[in-house]
């Protein structure tokens, strides 16, 4: 589906026409400049490669320069690719926020927040055992038993334990534009979005 890349600015609240306060999260979405145009005959699909961010050439490998050079365009920070877009484009054409209304329903893939390793209250939402009488004073938070006895003898695959969380791939899907400021290459979506402040996110229509 045709997209855009963006930036999380933050999240506020606006107010419906009836009076209701909904949560809405703010993204500079844009502009993108259009870096490659893949065809069917040359690269087996379609697609349409988008950049988004300013970056150093100091900062490029040769091989990535001499993409930029070869489509015209200033080098970028952050690539992406996107089907379903016109087949009329070319390098160096610039999309913006316009391409988003009102009303419209959007995915949106971000990189959630790292938590680092916690245990199974934080990771799974464990109740834990909630009882410290009858010597129990300090497993108030752990898994409790993870296997069997000598039978099966192992832990299964899958068992939720502690662990790394949060810094994994998300998508969120069906969150609705509220509103588009295109002069400042902004829009509002519904409800929040994974990712802090700054993150990189990507949007799909």
């Amino acid at each position: 589906m045709p997209g855009l890349l963006g930036k999380k600015i933050g999240m506020t609240s606006v107010f419906s026409a009836e009076g209701k306060n909904i949560p809405c999260t703010v993204i500079e979405v844009g502009p993108c400049v259009v870096t490659q145009v893949k065809t069917e005959e040359t690269d087996g699909y379609n697609a349409v490669q988008l950049g988004y961010g300013e970056q150093k050439e100091k900062h490029l490998t040769r091989p990535e320069l001499g993409h930029f050079k070869k489509a015209g365009v200033e080098p970028k920070r952050y690539l992406a690719e996107f089907k379903g877009f016109d087949t009329d484009l070319k390098c160096g054409d610039v999309i913006t926020a316009d391409m988003f209304t009102e009303d419209d329903f959007v995915d949106v893939i971000g990189v959630s927040k790292g938590k680092g390793y916690q245990g199974v209250v934080k990771r799974h939402g464990f109740g834990g055992v909630g009882q410290s009488t009858h010597g129990q004073h300090n497993r108030l938070r752990a898994p409790g038993s993870i296997g069997a006895c000598s039978y099966p003898a192992k832990v299964f695959k899958g068992m939720r334990m502690a662990g790394q969380t949060g810094n994994q791939q998300v998508t969120v899907q069906n969150l609705k534009v509220i509103k588009v400021i295109p002069e400042h290459n902004l829009i509002m979506l519904k409800g929040s979005i994974p990712g802090s402040k700054g993150s990189i996110i990507s949007i799909q229509k």
